[in-house]
């Protein structure tokens, strides 16, 4: 099994998904054009199938990962000014507070 696997190159590979894309409109089908580009190649129509999907997988896996930590980094930016305006508030409170009880132990 392991030995079918590894009997087409990257290179090999990589151009027939290539040629699927690139003469696509020549046939009727994504799947006409897959049974034709694969005959030629000398591999099977449903491997070539997979390799077309696989190629389609790793263009959009990463952009789909870059969305959502771009969402999610906005989510943290978003907490972080939060966090930094309750701290601002806080740091003011506590001022006051302190400046109130020195101004209260000097009437006694």
């Amino acid at each position: 099994m392991s030995n079918a696997r590894n009997k087409f190159s990257p290179e090999v590979r990589e151009r027939a998904v290539r040629m699927v894309g690139e003469h696509r409109a020549d046939y009727g089908s994504e799947w006409a054009a897959m049974t034709s580009i694969a005959g030629k190649i000398g591999c099977t129509a449903e491997t070539l199938r997979r390799w077309c999907r696989e190629e389609v997988s790793r263009r959009t896996g990463p952009a789909a990962q870059a969305a959502s930590e771009r969402e999610r980094l906005k989510l943290l930016e978003r907490e972080v000014k939060e966090l930094r305006r309750a701290n601002e508030i806080l740091r003011k409170a506590s001022a006051y507070f302190a400046q109130a009880e020195l101004d209260r132990q000097g009437k006694w």
